[in-house]
């Protein structure tokens, strides 16, 4: 990584500017080409540098505001083809599997889910318990209660 990657590694931390051409600040700001921004964020995308660029939105803004994460004990031989179906819901922004935590945590597969109400998010419960069959033992809905802040590593200057 020369400087020009690690100044807009710093730029974007926080986010991408706000603008209709934001890949066109980033230039003006730091330096180089609109292209060429572009260009260096695909590379790093593709190295793994960085994992992704997207929309993280404020779901109560939008509405929802029954976000539940799903927590499932689900059979080990069946939990990775499964889970794989469940993160393919459209009501579900992320799933994946943990370790259990026994005896007091037998949970191994999560699914956050987004609702407008509690009974909405019920519902897609029950949708995803139909899906896991027998092959789920037990779940739980764990409810957020407040939001916040995400964020990624951060670089120091």
């Amino acid at each position: 990584m020369d400087a020009l990657d690690q100044a807009l590694i710093k730029a974007t931390q926080a986010g991408l500017p706000l603008t209709a051409k934001p890949y066109a600040t980033l230039a003006d700001q730091i330096g180089g080409t609109e292209a060429e921004i572009i260009a260096r964020l695909k590379t790093m995308l593709d190295a793994g540098v960085i994992r992704r660029i997207g929309v993280v939105p404020n779901h109560y803004r939008l509405g929802y505001t029954a976000n539940g994460m799903t927590v499932w004990d689900v059979t080990d031989p069946e939990v990775d083809r499964l889970g794989e179906a469940i993160g393919k819901l459209p009501f579900v922004s992320h799933c994946y599997r943990r370790p259990r935590a026994l005896p007091d945590w037998p949970y191994n597969l999560f699914a956050m889910v987004h609702g407008h109400s509690r009974a909405e998010t019920t519902e897609q419960a029950a949708q995803i318990a139909a899906l896991l069959g027998n092959a789920c033992r037990a779940y739980d809905i764990l409810y957020s209660t407040r939001i916040l802040k995400k964020t990624g590593l951060r670089l120091v200057e």
